[in-house]
């Protein structure tokens, strides 16, 4: 008999185009063959004798390297010649032609949800072989074997034959490049990957009088309810799905019924693993329906920012493309994700006001993480901010807050969240920029993590209190200039660098800061970009240069400005004040020599100064 047209159209399509990798058309006919023997259940609980006394369900897969074939055989329904005929000759009632030009009206990220209705997973077996050989008897009494076989090029034949056992035989003549595929350990590899959960035993039959392995675990404890799983078994999984030594943080077991039906088991570790900031970020999420692994990274599970969450997800109502590797746009999904991400925020939650040593574990390994939600995510953007862990002057060196309790402990007179970003907490905290808060008792975040800039400027405000980086201008009134205008102005005009020069109202020990304006960058922020640039330097702002009017450099300063403004030290002076004030903010100085040689020579020129007292 032939295949109809469309039908050999439809087979080239497959075997180039529509699948990613060759290795899951063994997938393919596992399933198929858990069908089969799904139906056969189904239908012995009315007509018990269709059983035939073979009862003893299980999938055998059969590599044959002196023939070259791989035989994937079941003990299922099995199928009667019209069945085969209209199963493996067609494709549907619908027709082929229908079923290709939905194909064709779409790309391959929209295709078609045809996937358990068009039954075409049992075409992928031409990816690796040039012949398929289907033996198939259905059951009843009296019913007689098949034998389909084709090479997928436009025709196939169909005759009677003997086989006494009911069930379904596919045997694959592989091609040459595919005797890959009867090695025990890529059957094992394959297996494990995408079938380990099917409910029946899944055999490899090794010849030579070998034992049958069986290949998967069956233990899909996802689907079991949660009063009937122990938390040793619980761990079990995880380290099965993880590869990770220790047990889990948190285990977070989900069946949901109603309008949307799935079941979730999903893990928080206790540690990151050591290339977990090193590599693109991935969802750890793998998708199964009916036990069977369809993505092992489903990335429209859970957002990126919650990729450090391990586990599994299965749904039959999610729609698949007609490979069954990637998901369709739904709003199942999106609902399905919903769940999932408050599930684990609840989770979050919960640990960080019951069990706050636990939390702070969490954080220390995953906290960078959860806060690339804060940009990234609008709709969770509160509950992200109340589970963050900040420190702050008011912490311990290695101790944090929250931004509850910040908020709730700030002073009647501070109407702003105060926080200062760099690259090291010590280094803030020495900071001049917070000099003035220090000292009216204001707490002061101090923020280390690259993507802190990026949080707090999505976040904005925090229970209606704004947030306002103590490096800004506008965080402290300028002082008066009054009579040391004179050299502001001459500060200003001998160092280009800066955007302006003024005395400042937020030093109280320091010299000299640089402040950012309103609407510039701060320097912890163009250190971060030039970081990115690969090679290409972001030019540094002009910034605002405070200096201190009570602080004994800069009245000395002030007094040799009143005595000779023409004084050649003076501008020396200046470019030391700023240069310091650079050091200070974290950033590099444009010529460390010259300001080495200044140094000396103020060193040289106080030295004088003292022989000449003397």
């Amino acid at each position: 008999m032939e295949f109809r047209t469309e039908l050999r159209q439809l087979l080239n399509l497959i075997v180039h185009s529509l699948y990613t990798r060759r290795e899951i058309f063994l997938r393919e006919l596992i399933s198929n063959a858990a069908d089969a023997i799904d139906r056969i259940r189904f239908m012995a609980l009315t007509s018990p004798e269709l059983l035939e006394n073979d009862a003893d369900w299980k999938i055998r897969i059969i590599p044959d390297s002196s023939t070259g074939t791989l035989t994937v055989s079941d003990n299922g329904v099995g199928m009667s010649e019209q069945t085969i005929v209209d199963e493996l000759g067609t494709i549907a009632g619908s027709g082929t032609r229908a079923f290709l030009e939905n194909l064709r009206k779409t790309d391959a990220k929209n295709l078609p949800e045809l996937i358990g209705q068009f039954g075409v997973g049992f075409y992928s077996s031409f990816m690796v072989a040039d012949r398929v050989t289907v033996v198939s008897r259905p059951a009843g009494a009296g019913a007689r074997g098949v034998r389909w076989e084709s090479d997928g090029q436009g025709e196939f034949t169909i005759e009677p034959c003997d086989k006494p056992s009911r069930g379904t035989d596919v045997i694959l003549h592989l091609r040459e490049d595919a005797r890959e595929f009867l090695q025990f350990d890529r059957l094992r590899e394959i297996v494990r990957r995408y079938s380990d959960f099917i409910e029946h035993p899944i055999v490899l039959e090794k010849g030579g009088g070998a034992a049958p392995e069986t290949l998967n675990s069956r233990k899909a404890i996802w689907l079991r309810p949660r009063t009937e799983v122990k938390d040793e078994e619980y761990a079990d999984f995880y380290r099965q799905l993880t590869r990770d030594d220790e047990s889990p943080l948190k285990t977070i077991h989900i069946a949901a019924e109603g309008t949307t039906e799935f079941k979730a088991l999903l893990y928080i570790p206790r540690k990151r693993p050591a290339d977990f900031l090193w590599h693109q970020p991935r969802s750890a999420i793998a998708l199964y329906v009916r036990r069977v692994m369809i993505m092992p990274a489903c990335d429209q599970l859970l957002p990126s920012w919650l990729r450090f969450v391990r586990g599994v997800v299965e749904s039959s109502d999610l729609p698949l493309n007609v490979s069954r590797e990637m998901l369709q746009h739904n709003p199942i999904l999106q609902r399905i994700r919903n769940n999932l991400v408050n599930r684990v925020l609840r989770t979050l939650e919960e640990m960080l006001s019951g069990e706050y040593e636990l939390y702070v574990g969490f954080w220390r390994e995953f906290g960078e993480v959860l806060k690339e939600g804060i940009p990234q995510d609008f709709e969770y953007r509160q509950r992200l901010a109340d589970l963050l862990l900040v420190q702050s002057t008011a912490t311990a060196p290695d101790g944090y807050t929250t931004l509850a309790r910040y908020v709730e402990s700030m002073k009647p007179d501070q109407k702003e969240i105060l926080y200062l970003t760099g690259d090291s907490r010590a280094a803030l905290a020495a900071s001049p920029c917070i000099e003035a808060a220090r000292a009216a008792g204001h707490e002061v975040l101090l923020l280390t993590d690259p993507i802190d800039e990026f949080v707090v400027a999505h976040l904005d405000t925090y229970r209606d209190k704004p947030f306002r980086a103590a490096d800004r201008a506008g965080s402290a009134d300028a002082a008066d200039a009054g009579q040391m205008r004179g050299l502001l102005d001459f500060m200003k005009k001998k160092i280009p660098e800066v955007h302006d020069v003024r005395l400042s109202a937020r030093l109280k020990q320091s010299a000299a800061c640089l402040v950012t304006d309103e609407a510039g960058p701060s320097a912890h922020f163009e250190r971060l970009m030039n970081r990115i640039g690969r090679g290409r330097e972001i030019p540094r702002s002009r910034r605002i240069l405070e200096i201190n009017p009570d602080h004994p450099a800069i009245n000395a300063a002030f007094r040799l400005f009143q005595k000779n403004p023409d004084d050649p030290f003076l501008e020396d002076l200046a470019r030391v004040f700023y240069e310091q004030a650079v050091i200070a903010e974290g950033s590099l100085v444009a010529d460390p020599a010259a300001l080495v040689r200044r140094i000396n020579d103020l060193i040289m020129r106080a030295a004088a100064q003292s022989d000449k007292m003397v």
